[in-house]
């Protein structure tokens, strides 16, 4: 071993032994998380990960608490991503070719069909969760306090899931889509037109054209691969940094334990720290034996590694293992599509069937006024509800109206979806499932 500068130099057989390591730690840039110091840096240096606390409470990881909808919908999105690109290699967005590609694809590519498959029950499936998720939150009332404003992103999520689900239910470019698309188009024109204007500028901007086609197409596709997920990504982003300036999940309150040797702050001492702000330090211990501590922070909270993180991975597995089972299932894909010939009935999707239904009795009620104020209302919950009790308690008792309320609201909307499905047919008329005139949908 060489000396430079006073100091040894490794030989160049003991530093390029050292190669590896050296590797590892120019990546992570510390050590292996199986101490408080490192369970705190591995939080802090990693970019993917510093969006997490350092410590979780143990309340947080209860299953039967959160039931895991947050990170089942956030694993949703990245497989979304995921297949999403995969699909992109082989997908040309052109009228004339989108069908034809996406027939021969399925048919001739190895495991072409279980990544469609994977990413279109993916899709309804995200939809779904998006409202399971949010209707936990309500029920524990976790949209209170510092977390109003996150419910708000939270809204604005749930919207853009639905934009994204809508705009690339297009892409397969058969008549499913096209028809279906096609009443999504019809049901955005009865927005009021700006005065001066010909043609719906509404229906215009979201299909490019008076008319579902190659205009169409090309913007839905921009939409779909670019702009949503774009916007989508960011808004996750931030909800999950709010989470964590907000105090983490919202959650009952501790049962504090007492604490013998708990020192209580006198009221006439300066306060030293910022307010809010807790004491974790203890005193130095000069004799032998349990030494008092000074505001000492709740027994109940965990290192993020590897408990949360831990959770993370089991739910993405369980979402993981649920698609991959639904990719047995083969994505529907009818004849090409053909604007001579339409379906009757045309139906949205499933998750625009109680919008089609209300447009059944009034277009701009329906389609406009009602959806509008339901968009509007649930952002205004946080700021409208002013019972301070309940926060983090799934149905508090002093919330049963607006528990009753909410309950209301969201039977009505699957009422509304399971009549729009099962229950309409030709020309919308009303069918029963069971007998011969039910319509495919």
């Amino acid at each position: 071993m060489a000396v430079f500068k006073g100091r040894s130099r490794e030989s160049w057989p003991e530093y390029l032994a050292n190669l590896p390591s050296m590797f590892v730690r120019s990546i992570f840039r510390h050590n292996y998380p199986n101490n408080d110091v490192d369970r705190s840096e591995i939080i802090f240096k990693n970019f993917f990960l510093h969006f997490h606390p350092v410590k979780c409470h143990k309340h947080s990881l209860d299953p039967f608490y959160t039931l895991g909808l947050g990170a089942i919908t956030t694993s949703l999105f990245l497989l979304l991503v995921f297949t999403g690109i995969v699909l992109m290699f082989y997908y040309i967005p052109a009228e004339d070719r989108a069908y034809v590609i996406m027939k021969d694809w399925q048919d001739t590519t190895p495991f072409a069909m279980m990544y469609r498959n994977m990413h279109r029950w993916s899709a309804h499936m995200m939809v779904l969760f998006v409202f399971l998720h949010m209707s936990r939150v309500f029920y524990t009332g976790s949209y209170k306090g510092p977390r109003r404003f996150n419910w708000v992103i939270g809204v604005i999520l749930m919207v853009l899931t639905l934009l994204l689900s809508f705009t690339g239910y297009l892409l397969p470019w058969d008549q499913l889509a096209f028809w279906a698309i096609t009443v999504g188009a019809n049901i955005a024109g009865y927005v009021p037109n700006l005065p001066g204007f010909e043609y719906n500028v509404n229906r215009v901007m979201l299909i490019a054209s008076t008319s579902v086609g190659q205009d169409a197409l090309i913007r839905f596709y921009v939409f779909h691969v670019a702009l949503l997920p774009l916007l989508a990504g960011t808004l996750i982003g931030v909800h999950f940094w709010r989470i964590r300036k907000d105090g983490g999940l919202s959650r009952p309150p501790d049962k504090i334990r007492p604490d013998p040797y708990r020192v209580i702050q006198r009221s006439d001492t300066k306060e030293s720290f910022a307010p809010g702000v807790k004491r974790t330090y203890g005193l130095m211990e000069l004799v032998r034996g349990t030494c008092p501590t000074v505001d000492k922070g709740p027994y109940n909270f965990v290192f993020t590694w590897p408990h949360l993180l831990r959770a993370e991975l089991v739910a993405f597995m369980f979402t993981l293992v649920l698609v991959l089972g639904l990719s047995f299932i083969d994505a529907p894909l009818e004849e090409p599509a053909d604007p001579t010939k339409p379906t009757n009935p045309s139906k949205a999707p499933w998750y625009f069937l109680g919008l089609q239904e209300m447009v059944a009795y009034n277009a701009f009620w329906g389609g406009v006024a009602i959806p509008g104020g339901i968009v509007l209302g649930l952002m205004l919950i946080p700021y409208l509800d002013r019972n301070p009790h309940g926060s983090g308690v799934w149905f508090h008792r002093s919330r049963y109206l607006a528990i009753f309320l909410y309950t209301t609201f969201m039977v009505w909307q699957a009422l509304l979806i399971i009549i729009g499905t099962y229950f309409r047919g030709a020309n919308w008329g009303w069918i029963w499932p069971w007998t011969e005139n039910f319509a495919r949908h």
